[in-house]
């Protein structure tokens, strides 16, 4: 199996597009990532469908989108084990791959969900754990397990390096510390690596704590240019809003505490500031796995990809979190290096709009396996070979989460437009007193309820070619009639299309 390339697969968590040095990023320095795409592809325009932690990270491995697997937060379910026997790291195991997992997991499988304990047995070697791992990961309740609280570091980056590192050239006593005991890889078997960070999102860079013990780099990296930290060109204090961005009787307005820091600009930059450390503590172990998989032997038959689940709001139009299909939740990075491709097609930057679906069907046809027909995104690899095949013109993407006060809500993006259109909540009268309600819409009927007959509570239609901070609704403007009434039906054509399998999802409570 020695033809067989490794995959190694990383992610972050609320990774903003423009945070790399290779996407012009004025401050931020990320030397490893900027490497990864010189010698690979970075795509220019990609995109998440779900703006939401699960939903999305569902999507990577699955290939498809929400309204086909059918799992969010407030979905009560959970990946039945015959649709994740089709996700790309099933398929690479049934093909004879090793399988290795490090670091946050928070996508729900098998009956009962995290507690099936069904995930983590699917992997040769799991260092992880459900749900968030916090910055000092080691201390975080209920991750005293797998690895963690043995490793000689504190900090999630260094923490999940040495997990990934003793996975790829086995560390006797990394592995024996563990709880239970790791085992070492089979080094005749191609391996599939998922290293799944939790940074930068603000569950970890809220708990940097600038500890004497802490990495330089976390304590005064990029503090002296804190001036200097840009704030987006449509940034709005909370004190300063006058109109909110959606009507209160669809958006309250109110988010998670947690992203309290883009009330004000001091408190955003430090945040930011944070944000960079964090990623660029990822990116020295981009650094790092290169550099261990030369000495292994191993660089020129890996396969890397890169991306994060989503970006995030930075207060602009007054919004934090995310959750809304506004370029800033959808927009992610993306980078993947295939060091077999030619010469001549390394270092390109695509313009195509590519999606995270896209991911799962092009890790297995680089690792030379056929996607399974569960799967719904196009494979990247004739844009990595440097080609220029027939692609889509127009992406959809879906916001079904209705917890925390999000209305539902999906959209249509083309080149020059964005539609997007929400629905009304049925409020929880008896969650009224609560500030983050839960509703009464039955999630599994929502999944085809905009679809049908659902008549938009509201509607917007942005003109991306003259205004791509997405300043001007123009939705009720007579000139853009015409538009507005083609992408209604276009969002319908592909609204259907991504829920695909007219029965219920392949889900398990």
């Amino acid at each position: 199996m020695a033809d067989r390339p490794n995959v190694v697969h990383i992610l972050t968590d609320d990774q903003r597009a423009e945070l790399l040095g290779a996407a012009g990023h004025p401050i931020l320095e990320t030397p490893n990532l900027d490497a990864l795409a010189a010698d690979g592809v970075r795509f220019r325009n990609a995109f998440c469908t779900s703006p939401a932690c699960t939903p999305s990270r569902t999507s990577h491995y699955l290939g498809q989108w929400e309204r086909r697997h059918g799992v969010n937060f407030n979905s009560d379910s959970a990946v039945a084990p015959e649709a994740w026997a089709q996700s790309f790291p099933e398929r690479l195991r049934s093909a004879g791959y090793c399988l290795g997992w490090v670091g946050k997991n928070h996508v729900p499988v098998g009956p009962g969900g995290y507690r099936s304990g069904h995930l983590e047995s699917r992997f040769d070697y799991f260092c992880g754990n459900h749900g968030h791992s916090g910055f000092y990961p080691k201390h975080q309740a209920g991750q005293q397990s797998g690895g963690y609280v043995r490793a000689a570091a504190d900090t999630q980056p260094e923490v999940f390096a040495e997990a990934a590192m003793s996975f790829l050239d086995p560390d006797p006593a990394f592995l024996e510390a563990a709880d239970p005991a790791l085992p070492a890889r089979d080094p005749e078997r191609p391996f599939c690596l998922c290293v799944t960070f939790n940074l930068p999102h603000a569950q970890g860079t809220g708990q940097m704590q600038l500890r004497p013990g802490d990495d330089a780099l976390y304590r005064t990296a990029y503090r002296d240019r804190f001036e200097e930290v840009p704030l987006p060109d449509t940034y709005v204090p909370m004190p300063e809003v006058r109109e909110p961005r959606l009507p209160r009787w669809l958006y309250s307005g109110q988010y998670l505490p947690e992203y309290d820091y883009v009330r004000a600009p001091t408190f955003l930059r430090e945040r930011r500031i944070r944000e960079y450390q964090a990623i660029a503590g990822i990116d020295r172990f981009v650094g790092q796995l290169r550099a261990k998989l030369a000495e292994l032997g191993e660089a020129e038959n890996t396969v890397i990809v890169f991306s994060t689940d989503h970006g995030i709001h930075h207060g602009e139009h007054g919004l934090g979190g995310k959750c809304f299909l506004y370029e800033q939740d959808l927009r992610v990075p993306l980078i993947v290096h295939d060091p077999r491709m030619p010469a001549s097609a390394r270092g390109q930057a695509r313009d195509e709009m590519v999606a995270v679906p896209d991911l799962a069907p092009t890790v297995l046809e680089l690792a030379g396996e056929p996607a399974p027909a569960t799967m719904q995104g196009q494979s990247l690899a004739p844009l990595l070979r440097g080609e220029a095949p027939a692609w889509r013109d127009a992406l959809f993407a879906e916001q079904l989460m209705d917890i925390q006060n999000y209305p539902r809500s999906e959209c249509v993006r083309t080149a020059d437009w964005k539609y997007v259109r929400y629905f009304a909540r049925t409020e929880d009268p008896a969650q009224a007193d609560r500030p983050f309600r839960g509703t009464l819409d039955d999630y599994d009927a929502c999944l085809t309820s905009s679809l049908r007959d659902e008549r938009p509570a509201y509607e917007e239609l942005f003109d991306l070619r003259n205004d791509p901070g997405e300043t001007t609704n123009r939705a009720g403007e007579s000139e853009h009639a015409e538009t507005l009434a083609s992408l209604r039906e276009r969002l319908g054509e592909l609204g259907w299309a991504a829920k695909g399998d007219p029965g219920p999802p392949a889900t398990v409570r």
